[in-house]
């Protein structure tokens, strides 16, 4: 991640003389001390000094394009602001906006009020000015409404921080396929030329034996080094099996860490698709080492699925230093438990889960995997954390991208599952089963999502605004005759 920042800029105009400028720099600069102060938000904020004409502001805005560091612009009138002299500069601007609807002071000064104090304090009507040329241009923005000093706007604030984040790292996203999508799979296919164009992704493909070469070429001792890694960090579960056989299947999974990692460091790629049909000269189909790359960062999508691979990345991303994050995955919907009362989907995939978001114990399992036709692969088990989290699946109608957001609440399963050997979450989809799985259904959601606790419904269905596609939203206020009229009125819309 880069050092990021966020710019503040206060609009006003020179109708009022000197003294009300000068007391609108010095609120401003009070308002941006208090922020970054205030330990809400996840970057720091840099103050710009107050825009008062056309050509300020198109400066203003053209050098926060050209700021490598500058990941989005926060606005906020002071006084009125005449809204012409914004078009220009927010018409050629191009990272994240957020209007910052608020005002210096939090309540008035009934025994002092007066003309002056009017005139000084125009945020109630000059937000609106501004606003209205923003709604006109069409221009995509955040709108956070309340005092800047209250804890819940500075969070609203930090948490368009990071989907800010999101947009502007989109267009680094480089993911690496190794092998093609799973034969007759239809949710795992898409354009990926229209994806570069949408989100900035670029979408290569290689020949699996292009990264056995790298594999082949880690020296063993680097693979002994991480072996004892794992075992030290890990949970050695045997079950029986020879002790130096169980040790030469996870050193295949080492040496794959270590050739995969090197192989997109060296080709400058942030995530990466494996398919279990083509893995050429791999002794194992990754597993472990898919793990541990994820849990690093990388993105990850299975047979093929370049989609969640970048959004998996995305994440990682907008979650990057978070305190106290629960973790993010790449995630399938596998098997229901129907039970009335305690209805859910257990969550899982063959190898590839991330243990970022592991409650507990680690351990690892070399067990026979059917798919692949390769030696028993190595993989971390373990189960997942309870609490609030989200669902996410990007999906290509052939017109357009559709992201569905579905809040999920993830669970504990009622008994140990000893005879299954992957990382596996337990959740129930919002409003419940019956209805977040009809809903997701009906609007063509895939098996394959990106999963996370640290992002919110509302982080995610502004990213898709602000990249111009259509969100579906499934959660607690989600009924099925809306969905559906929903879907249509996005069809026409989109």
């Amino acid at each position: 991640m880069k050092n990021y920042c966020f710019w503040f800029c206060t609009g006003s105009q020179d109708l009022y003389g000197d003294e009300c400028l000068r007391k609108v720099a010095e609120h401003s600069a009070k308002i941006v001390e208090g922020l970054n102060q205030s330990g809400n938000l996840p970057f720091p904020v840099v103050l710009k000094p107050t825009l008062i004409s056309q050509a300020s502001i198109r400066k203003t805005f053209n050098d926060a394009n050209n700021d490598p560091e500058c990941a989005g612009v926060i606005t906020w009138m002071h006084t009125f602001s005449p809204a012409k002299m914004w078009i220009l500069g927010l018409k050629e601007y191009n990272k994240p906006l957020c209007h910052l609807h608020t005002q210096f002071n939090e309540a008035l000064p009934y025994d002092t009020i007066d003309m002056d104090f009017m005139n000084e304090n125009q945020s109630a009507h000059g937000d609106r000015e501004y606003g209205h040329i923003v709604s006109r241009m069409g221009i995509e923005r955040k709108v956070i409404v309340g005092h800047w000093a209250s804890e819940k706007v500075q969070k609203q604030l930090g948490s368009w921080m990071r989907t800010a984040i999101g947009l502007i790292e989109s267009s680094h996203i480089r993911v690496c396929r190794f092998g093609d999508n799973m034969n007759n799979v239809a949710v795992t296919e898409g354009d990926k030329v229209e994806a570069q164009i949408k989100f900035g992704w670029e979408i290569d493909h290689y020949c699996v034996n292009d990264l056995v070469e790298y594999v082949n070429a880690v020296s063993d001792g680097d693979v002994a080094a991480l072996v004892d890694e794992y075992y030290s960090k890990y949970k050695i579960i045997d079950e029986g099996r020879d002790l130096d056989e169980f040790r030469r299947h996870v050193a295949v999974q080492a040496r794959q860490e270590i050739g995969i990692e090197k192989f997109l460091v060296d080709n400058d790629y942030q995530a990466v698709v494996t398919h279990f049909g083509m893995l050429g000269g791999l002794q194992q189909l990754p597993g472990l080492a898919i793990q541990r790359l994820m849990e690093k960062g990388y993105g990850f999508g299975a047979e093929g699925d370049w989609k969640v691979a970048a959004m998996v990345r995305l994440m990682k991303l907008m979650t990057a230093d978070m305190k106290d994050a629960k973790g993010t995955s790449m995630m399938e919907d596998y098997t229901y438990h129907l039970v009335p009362g305690e209805e859910g989907i257990l969550q899982a995939h063959m190898l590839e889960v991330c243990p970022s978001i592991a409650d507990g114990e680690i351990g690892i399992k070399v067990c026979p995997l059917s798919m692949g036709n390769r030696e028993d692969p190595a993989r971390l088990v373990f189960t997942s954390k309870e609490g609030p989290a989200i669902a996410c699946s990007l999906i290509d109608l052939g017109h357009r991208f559709r992201l569905l957001i579905n809040a999920v609440d993830c669970k504990k399963v009622k008994k140990p599952m000893p005879k299954l050997p992957v990382g596996t979450a337990f959740w129930t989809p919002r409003p419940n089963l019956e209805v977040g799985a009809t809903a997701w259904i009906l609007a063509g959601g895939a098996h394959h999502t990106a999963f996370t606790y640290d992002l919110s419904v509302e982080q995610m269905a502004d990213w898709a605004a602000a990249m111009g596609i259509e969100s579906i939203v499934i959660d607690e206020n989600t009924n099925i005759r809306d969905i559906k009229n929903e879907l249509r009125w996005n069809e026409a819309s989109f």
